[in-house]
């Protein structure tokens, strides 16, 4: 059997298409890994807020916001995208914001003293992020243009997988830089801007060869007006109990997503102030990471078309459950190894499975639209996940431990959301509406 059989897509779709495609998960890997995840979380509590009780709230604040951003936005954004016939153009617009936001991050070792520098790179990362997360509704709304249904996960997988592949490359860089840098005994200060400049860089040059590859097949509608993306958002609106199982689906996402959010955004802050880890330990817990959750995301892919979007889904929370309970008991550094392993396979093939099933489940007319939505609920549940994290470490003197515990009961929760979806009901309920 073929790694990449030409069965998974659909007719007329080239493979050079899928590879543009996979690159854009390829391209923006590296800021979430590098940015939001391996360094400049860490040190933007430690390095600019100083270690202050409220640091790891402020980074959360600063996440929320922006997610807030996306939530309020994107939707609509997605429609207007539909209607004009414009996923790719708005793809640009997107990258070239977090690109440049990412490279002025690079800027921000100069006012870490000032009386501003904390309120400063949270504007940065707000930015950042909220054109990051435009990016990556973008790109996922192309995917039902190019697998078939039954080829969802594979070609799904294939992307995320791929994705992890440059969140490696880009941190791997930086990694040897920092680790260079710590040699000559050059502060964070130093090497932390480099690694925003690189990961800026990266981001920038991979997404190159998604435009250049990638055709936009959608064609622009015609409207009355220029309104007509707001009306198209609210006719959605009100037919949403044809879409009871994308509705559902969209619940079960912002749980357990919630909790993957705080993996994403939380686990060097944790490995760092609760199990001792150093900053180039950290990177190297975040490279084995990424590198578990491109094979967690690869194949499980194929697992998925297999066994179905609903089981496979269900599997994954189940051993994200488990690593909770792991990473809250574990005092060593060789113990919280065994949790990072099982999260970056957790990682990987739930993440893939969610955007699967939402393209499974989007009208094949609406899907830009129906991806934004799918951002409103991941974005809301970036917001719950790590906001609840840090406000629950606030609360109990710092207590990372029973924080980290406490979201176990997002995947739990997810779980139980997960029981009312009817794949087969949802997906004809999205092809009567194309």
């Amino acid at each position: 059997m073929a790694l990449f059989p030409a069965s998974a897509l659909l007719p007329g779709v080239r493979k050079r298409e899928v590879f543009g495609w996979a690159m854009y998960d390829f391209a923006n890997s590296g800021y979430t890994t590098v940015v939001i995840t391996a360094v400049f979380a860490a040190y933007f509590v430690g390095g600019i807020a100083k270690g202050a009780p409220w640091a790891a709230f402020a980074w959360t604040a600063a996440l929320s916001i922006s997610y807030a951003i996306v939530m309020l936005t994107m939707p609509a954004i997605g429609a207007w995208a539909d209607l004009r016939g414009a996923k790719k153009r708005v793809l640009v617009i997107a990258t070239t914001g977090c690109v440049l936001a990412t490279a002025a991050l690079a800027l921000m070792p100069r006012f870490a003293e000032a009386s501003g520098g904390v309120a400063l790179a949270m504007l940065l990362v707000i930015v950042s992020n909220a054109f990051y997360s435009y990016g990556e509704s973008l790109t996922g709304a192309f995917l039902p243009e190019l697998a078939t249904p039954e080829g969802m996960g594979k070609v799904s997988g294939w992307g995320w997988s791929f994705g992890y592949v440059g969140g490696m490359l880009t941190l791997g860089i930086c990694l040897a830089y920092v680790l260079w840098s710590q040699s000559k005994g050059l502060p964070a200060s130093h090497f932390v801007p480099v690694t925003m400049l690189i990961t800026a860089a990266i981001y920038g040059a991979a997404a190159c060869a998604t435009f250049a590859l990638l055709p936009e097949r959608a064609q622009p509608k015609p409207t009355e007006n220029e309104l007509g993306a707001w009306q198209q958002l609210r006719a959605t609106y009100r037919q949403a109990r044809a879409y009871r199982d994308f509705m559902w689906l969209l619940v079960c996402t912002v749980c357990y997503q919630g909790g993957v959010a705080v993996a994403i955004t939380l686990a060097a802050i944790y490995a760092e102030q609760v199990i001792g880890f150093v900053a180039s330990e950290t990177m190297v817990l975040i490279f084995v990471l990424n590198l578990a959750a491109a094979i967690g995301a690869f194949s499980f892919g194929y697992i998925q078309d297999r066994i179905g979007h609903k089981v496979s889904l269900a599997c994954t929370l189940v051993a994200w459950v488990a690593v909770c309970v792991i990473a809250a008991v574990v005092t060593t550094k060789g113990g919280f190894w065994w949790a990072a392993a099982i999260a970056g396979l957790a990682m990987g093939s739930s993440q893939s499975a969610g955007r699967a099933m939402t393209g499974y489940l989007a009208p094949p007319q609406q899907l830009a639209e129906f991806f934004g939505l799918w951002t409103f609920a991941t974005r809301l549940a970036s917001i719950i996940g790590p906001l609840s994290f840090g406000a629950i470490t606030w609360a109990t003197g710092g207590n990372q431990r029973i924080a980290i515990l406490s979201t176990a009961v997002l995947f739990v929760a997810g779980l139980l959301l997960l029981l009312p979806i009817d794949m087969r009901r949802g997906r004809e309920a999205a092809l009567r509406s194309s």
